[in-house]
């Protein structure tokens, strides 16, 4: 009898210490395991393609008759548009930053070879994992648009001041500077509107570029033209001198507990002239946005991150909270069942 009441008694003590561990892991879990996962993973490597969207305006200057050929400088309509993106995370990179690096492309697919690509742009940032904002510091990222005599880009140190490529783990209903590679300076992306793509819930941002001299942002040849005024297709003899003029209006489609960008749109406006208010020729006029394939394919990086995020922080602390308050009550009950024996007189 005295070995079954030991028994018990330990199984009991076993029972609520079991129980004990289980509700502090479902307090601890979320604080610990949660807040390593909500951050930006470090294997990313992500292609986004964006294309023309239909039933919109695509105008490309032909770059080659601004100097050749006799007649004015030719402007290409319809054109087919391919925006391509190569996302790779690179060194130095580490628990709390890491440095992300775009490789982009922005080519015709309706003419043949080189004659084709219109941009190409290396941009290296280092960002919060986070927040995803650059880390505080001048050299945080460079923007390489052109190339050397052996064809390796070359690279210059320019400061990063807003978001790019993440949002922050949980997004708000807010506003947020988006930096903007071209004119190298971060404009508010406004939140509009909470909607959804394929089920997911997702929050609309818009952000309106304004016009900008590219002249003044970057020493480029092709941001400051001087050719005949015939070829420019104005009024007047001799040389002429046109910059070129950027704006944009980028609309972004973001899920809000991991920060990822779904869906993506540019509005791109690229014009040659003498007054930003005038504009005079078209250097690309269209509307891009991310083509079905890589909507599906960011939707199901999201929806992986925020099931990892669910089962770490909610589903795991729920079992072992309920699990850990049924063995307790069961040890708690069991200790109290137990009565020590009384021992019987022998006179008796």
């Amino acid at each position: 009898m005295a070995l079954r009441a030991n028994t018990r008694t330990t199984v009991a003590c076993l029972l609520v210490g079991l129980g004990a561990l289980l509700v502090v892991a479902a307090i601890m879990v979320p604080f610990y395991t949660v807040g390593r996962l909500a951050k930006t993973p470090l294997d990313l490597e992500i292609t986004t393609i964006a294309t023309n969207a239909p039933n919109t305006p695509s105008e490309v200057m032909d770059a080659k008759s601004l100097t050749t050929g006799d007649g004015p400088v030719k402007i290409d309509t319809n054109a087919h548009l391919i925006s391509q993106r190569y996302l790779t995370v690179e060194d130095p990179s580490g628990a709390d930053s890491m440095t992300v690096q775009a490789g982009q492309t922005l080519r015709r697919i309706d003419v043949q070879g080189d004659t084709g690509l219109l941009t190409a742009t290396i941009d290296r940032v280092t960002i919060d994992r986070k927040t995803g904002f650059p880390i505080d510091a001048d050299d945080n990222g460079t923007i390489a648009l052109q190339v050397n005599t052996k064809g390796q880009s070359v690279a210059e140190t320019v400061r990063h001041t807003g978001l790019q490529y993440r949002f922050p783990i949980g997004t708000e209903k807010t506003s947020y500077p988006f930096f903007d590679i071209n004119v190298r300076k971060s404009y508010d992306m406004k939140f509009v509107e909470e909607t959804q793509i394929n089920d997911l819930k997702v929050y609309h941002f818009r952000q309106e570029v304004p016009v900008t001299d590219l002249s003044k942002v970057a020493n480029s040849a092709t941001n400051k033209v001087a050719v005949d005024a015939s070829k420019w297709g104005v009024e007047g003899d001799g040389l002429v001198t046109m910059n070129r003029f950027y704006g944009n209006t980028r609309d972004v489609w973001i899920e809000p507990q991991t920060g990822t960008i779904v869906k993506g749109q540019e509005q791109l406006n690229v014009f040659y002239a003498r007054d930003a208010a005038k504009p005079e020729v078209t250097a690309l006029k269209a509307t891009l946005v991310m083509d079905d394939k890589t909507v599906n394919s960011q939707i199901s990086t999201a929806k992986h991150f925020m099931d990892e995020l669910s089962l770490y922080g909610r589903i795991i602390p729920i079992i072992c909270g309920v699990l850990g308050l049924i063995l307790l009550v069961a040890g708690v009950l069991l200790g109290m069942t137990h009565r020590p024996a009384v021992a019987r007189d022998p006179l008796r």
